[in-house]
């Protein structure tokens, strides 16, 4: 058994390929519930059944669309919505308020960072957790940001352009390893 050194601990081959196994195995595809737009800053989401992604950019007709790079699409999970609203005390919350351009459901994105996938006729990279802002305290309440905090969603980069529509499925894309 061949060891690999990395930061200063060693682990195995088998054991990397293992986790790497691991970490690209989904339950299922995942589903676009909601789509929302925000042409500027300080207004709110218009909310669309279609939208179209530019490579490298942003969404056409919201406020990021002149190219935003890591974060050309923010994302967030339809389950963790009935979350945030409990942890800051709402019955209900709309996806609008929390300024975020897809809901998507039965999937979790935050283990899509790093990874590729499709999104309608969409490919999307995971670039980061989308953490909250300041802005969800006045949007959601005093606590609303620790609320949020671990359900903000993910960020995205727009690898290849095209439509993205409300019921597509997001799917990851599993590259083999050479």
């Amino acid at each position: 058994m061949r060891m690999v050194p990395l930061a200063g601990l060693f682990l195995t081959i088998n054991r990397m390929n293992a986790l790497a196994k691991l970490t690209s195995n989904f339950p299922r595809a995942g589903k676009v519930q909601w789509i929302g737009l925000r042409p500027k800053r300080d207004v709110p989401m218009q909310e669309v059944n279609e939208a179209n992604a530019i490579t490298d950019k942003g969404l056409l007709g919201d406020r990021y669309a002149s190219g935003s790079g890591k974060r050309g699409i923010t994302l967030i999970q339809a389950e963790h919505l009935p979350v945030i609203a409990a942890l800051s005390g709402h019955e209900k919350i709309s996806p609008a308020i929390l300024r975020r351009n897809i809901v998507v459901s039965g999937i979790p994105l935050i283990a899509l960072i790093g990874k590729k996938f499709r999104l309608g006729e969409v490919i999307l990279e995971g670039t980061d957790a989308c953490d909250p802002c300041e802005r969800m305290e006045a949007a959601l309440g005093p606590g609303a940001y620790n609320a949020m905090t671990g359900h903000g969603g993910l960020c995205a980069r727009i690898l290849q352009g095209g439509k993205i529509s409300i019921g597509d499925s997001l799917v990851p894309i599993i590259e083999e390893s050479a």
